[in-house]
């Protein structure tokens, strides 16, 4: 799926299967501009602190997720999002089995 140049109907939910205590990704594209992933976490799995030098959308499609961002915590629920912008910290830890489509944008 990455970098072509078809037009299809997608369901993400449907993209990742959850793996018992993994986290699982996905590249959907990948551009010099910016990129979007789908990721898969089981439950009490999550990404450690860390920063990027892009804004970055994290949309939650399943589950629910506390997200840290620059020291604050935000829990999100299906269908919610977030915008963690560049050069901020940011951590993730899955509170229930959680899908996250996050798209970065580099330029």
């Amino acid at each position: 799926m990455e970098n072509n140049n078809r037009t299809e109907v997608l369901k993400a939910n449907d993209l990742l299967r959850y793996q018992d205590e993994a986290v699982i990704s996905r590249t959907l594209v990948k551009k010099s501009t910016g990129s979007i992933t789908l990721f898969a976490f089981d439950k009490g799995q999550g990404l450690s602190e860390h920063t990027a030098p892009f804004d970055a959308l994290a949309h939650i499609i399943d589950g629910e997720a506390e997200i840290v961002v620059d020291g604050e915590v935000f829990n999100l629920m299906s269908n919610e999002m977030i915008i963690m912008p560049a050069n901020k910290t940011h951590a993730l830890k899955a509170l229930s089995k959680f899908k996250l489509l996050l798209t970065m944008i580099r330029s």
